[in-house]
């Protein structure tokens, strides 16, 4: 009634007004969710706890997308061969030599920037000349895992990590990363191509780099560049 008296008589009530406000918002407030607008149930921003929600689950996407692109590497079918050439006077009298493992452990990035790093456990490399003798091929494998030259006892590990990753044409890039050897550590270069689900690759590298002495008898001994290949397939 009074209201309808101060529209007519032109005046204004600021303690009506003011009750006429509380009453609106407290009459908002207390809806139900489900009868408020649809903008405000649904702002993540506006709650904390929906904020904290909304951050976590979309971390949660953001790793599991990068996860899905990092893949095991298939140590049953993964293996990595090391060809050892030789040289001096009478190097047309010895074999070059075939050594071979498989590939302990590792994982292979194929996403935007490729990245790939195994393990070979040295003390599982075997020389696999097809040349040369049971008891040559033995001679040799003792040499090379001895104390002389990779002395793998006290260094086991071999291990590759790349740092970097340039493409280099369709299904090949050019990696760069280093290398680690009888616990010393430099970088190389591997040149690295896709085909039939085989990641292949090959780098060169010195052994003297590493702090071993090419093997070898007086006229033949086996070269300081070696040929390091590898042949990675990912596991299902």
């Amino acid at each position: 009634m009074s209201s309808t008296q101060d529209r007519a008589s032109g005046t204004h009530d600021p303690a009506h007004h003011h009750n006429a406000c509380v009453r609106k918002i407290t009459t908002r407030s207390s809806l139900p969710r489900y009868h408020r607008p649809i903008g405000e149930v649904l702002d993540p921003m506006k709650y904390p706890v929906r904020r904290f929600a909304f951050f976590v689950a979309a971390y949660l996407a953001f790793a599991l997308s990068l996860s899905a692109q990092q893949h095991n590497i298939d140590t049953q079918k993964s293996v990595i061969t090391i060809h050892v050439g030789k040289t001096g006077l009478f190097s047309g009298f010895g074999h070059e030599h075939e050594v071979s493992a498989a590939i302990r452990s590792g994982t292979v990035d194929t996403g935007p920037h490729p990245a790939v790093e195994f393990h070979v456990d040295a003390r599982t490399l075997r020389v696999t000349d097809k040349d040369a003798s049971d008891d040559d091929r033995a001679k040799v494998q003792q040499t090379m895992l001895g104390p002389d030259v990779l002395d793998s006892e006290k260094h086991p590990d071999i291990v590759f990590k790349s740092i970097n990753a340039e493409p280099a044409g369709e299904g090949r890039w050019t990696l760069r990363g280093n290398l680690t050897i009888r616990d010393q550590t430099h970088p190389i270069t591997v040149k690295v191509s896709l085909k039939d689900g085989h990641y292949t690759g090959e780098a060169n590298v010195k052994q003297t780099d590493y702090g071993i002495t090419p093997p070898g008898v007086a006229g033949i001994r086996a070269k300081d560049e070696l040929k390091i290949e590898f042949d990675v397939q990912l596991a299902p």
